[in-house]
């Protein structure tokens, strides 16, 4: 059995650290330029040469996103960029217009895998690519698990699956509702996401809809009871969505996969509700198998409802810890006060769980809440933390 790679979103280079802290081996982030997120972060090419030699030094891997649908006034330095993410160092550039394909393809050695934004479905489209020198390619997310086993069986490219986050309501992200309602080009960048807003309906002048607005987003995928078909099946790349999303949720969902994907190369018995239950405490919205077990149905869906369910409250990042002392230094994220209990989030152990007793700011003074964003305080737990912990505020210790 090959262990698939675990492939992690960075918005910014806090996150891509923390991605690979948490367990990934590779991230995928975004430029500056001829990149889909255009409200991310994103990174400059000293940015981008930073990221890479991070994660060369832990021999792990970056993938930057060159995935717009150009229009001709988006061609313009296209050959200069692409050149500076090669000297920057990046493993491979993800793309889904042949300009910047055949550009890529003449003017540098850039290894380019194709972006799901293309809706590969088929393995003789696959196999097209892969003749044209491409040695990736990301699915389209509306393939079932078969789908992509007959797919992997009859092609040599590398496969890349998504297997948690944003599902487009249109298909593969092919969606315009942005580019009509808001002037945000979905395809180059700027998508509003309009799917998942209110709407009222109405069928002339009658309003349809009297108690609950309608929405028409979907689910979030969530894949921990498929990952070991996948696995069986020989995908190459496990993929997570979102470069917009915080660093507690990257550090939750990716921590979740890592365990879970080396429990089940390793052998080990798995025990599927205990990663269910931890997945759960991302900031999440509500989750499904999306198109993994075949056609969707409206269990799949979201509509008549908002759903974002944290189960779990982030409220701090451990920045040092003095082990003499038992004394936590930490970045607060969220409000918490003397008398909560909180669990101890870590790459390096199973979860633990402590009470606050006191809450000390730099200042040596005690405080009746932690209220300010980003304020440095000193917190006592009676165990060892490392830098890039979480503490995340739960109802009880049990």
């Amino acid at each position: 059995m090959i262990k698939p790679e675990l492939l992690a979103p960075a918005g910014d280079l806090e996150k891509l650290k923390i991605a690979f802290i948490y367990g990934a081996d590779a991230v995928f982030i975004g430029g500056k330029k001829f990149s889909l997120r255009a409200r991310a972060s994103n990174f400059d090419i000293p940015q981008i040469k930073e990221a890479c030699d991070f994660a060369h030094n832990l021999d792990k891997k970056v993938y930057v996103t060159t995935n717009i649908i150009p229009h001709n006034e988006n061609i313009e330095g296209l050959v200069e960029y692409l050149k500076d993410l090669e000297g920057a160092g990046v493993d491979a550039i993800i793309c889904a217009a042949p300009v910047i394909i055949d550009t890529a393809k003449k003017e540098t050695d850039l290894e380019i895998h194709i972006s799901t934004q293309v809706s590969l479905t088929n393995y003789e489209s696959v196999n097209f690519w892969y003749n044209q020198g491409v040695t990736r390619v990301v699915l389209a997310r509306e393939l079932n698990k078969y789908e992509i086993k007959e797919l992997k069986d009859n092609t040599e490219a590398d496969i890349e699956v998504f297997i948690h986050g944003g599902m487009c309501v249109s298909y593969s992200g092919r969606c315009t509702l942005s580019n009509n309602m808001t002037d945000r080009d979905a395809n180059r960048g700027g998508c509003a996401h309009s799917c998942r807003w209110n709407y009222d309906i109405y069928d002339g002048e009658t309003k349809l809809n009297d108690e609950l607005s309608f929405s028409m987003s979907s689910k979030d995928l969530q894949t921990v009871k498929q990952i070991s078909d996948l696995i069986d099946i020989g995908v190459h790349s496990l993929k997570i969505e979102g470069r917009m999303k915080s660093i507690h949720y990257i550090a939750t969902v990716v921590s979740t996969y890592r365990k879970l994907i080396d429990d089940i190369c390793d052998d080990y018995k798995i025990d599927l509700p205990k990663y269910l239950l931890e997945i759960k405490k991302a900031e999440n919205r509500l989750t499904s198998h999306g198109f993994m077990e075949g056609m969707t149905t409206i269990d799949e869906q979201l509509y008549n409802m908002r759903s974002e369910n944290p189960s779990q409250d982030f409220i701090g990042l451990v920045v040092d810890y003095d082990e003499d002392t038992f004394t936590a230094t930490i970045q607060q994220r969220n409000r918490f006060v003397p008398g909560d209990y909180i669990e101890v989030f870590s790459p390096n152990f199973e979860s633990m769980k402590f009470k606050v007793d006191e809450i000390i700011d730099e200042e040596g003074n005690a405080v009746d809440a932690a209220r300010h964003p980003l304020q440095i305080l000193k917190v006592f737990i009676p165990f060892k933390v490392s830098k890039y912990d979480m503490l995340r505020k739960i109802k009880q210790l049990s």
